[in-house]
Parts: structure tokens; C-alpha cells; sequence
């Protein structure tokens, strides 16, 4: 697969390793998805996931990782940072969002 695509958001080197190890783990489903969907204590929730290919998508590589997103939800996330934490007390994926004009103590709800 090749993108000549600039994608609409990055992951830090954290969050690169660690996708790369999940999907090492489970090639069940060929890309990462990247999006958002309604619900969550602040309107929207991130969506960080595996899938497939589905119409609407837009297709990146990011350092060697496949990552699809819906054209539709660049609006919400164009300039976000995905992280991975490792940490004992926070474990996981963290979204800066500068889109999001207020977020949940969750870490994966937010509101525009």
C-alpha cells in the first residue's frame, strides 16, 4: 500500500511501537481505524481500532502502519496527537485533540 496522503493526524513514537506490536499480535484485520463516534460523557468518543476498508475511508501509512480514516471525521481530528502511555498508574492510548473545545477526565471523550 502506498499514500501520498498527508495524514490528518500523528502518533508519537510511543503510540507507533506500540501498534506495531498490536498488530503484529493480530493480523485478523489489515488496518488501524482512526475516527470518532457519538456517545461519551462529552458528546464524542475516539475510535482506535482494528477494521477493514469500508466506503468513505481514506487510506495512510504512518511509519509502516496502515491507518484508515473516514473523510468525514478529519473535521474533528485534523492536527490530533495519538500517544500511548506505559505506565504503571495509566496505561494506553491518549488523544490531544486542539479541535476539542472541551474533554472528559475520561481521556477519550470530547466536545467541538
Amino acid at each position: 500500500m502506498e499514500s501520498t496522503l498527508t495524514a490528518p493526524v500523528q502518533f508519537t513514537s510511543g503510540a507507533i511501537q506500540e501498534m506495531k506490536r498490536l498488530l503484529h499480535e493480530d493480523a485478523s484485520k489489515p488496518f488501524i481505524r482512526v475516527g470518532v463516534k457519538g456517545g461519551g460523557c462529552s458528546g464524542m468518543t475516539y475510535v482506535l481500532e482494528y477494521d477493514d476498508k469500508q466506503d468513505g475511508d481514506e487510506e495512510y501509512l504512518i511509519e509502516g502502519i496502515p491507518v484508515l480514516m473516514n473523510k468525514s471525521h478529519e473535521l474533528y481530528l485534523l492536527g490530533m496527537e495519538v500517544e500511548f502511555e506505559g505506565g504503571l498508574n495509566s496505561r494506553g492510548f491518549t488523544f490531544k485533540n486542539p479541535n476539542a473545545s472541551s474533554t472528559c477526565g475520561c481521556g477519550t471523550s470530547f466536545a467541538v
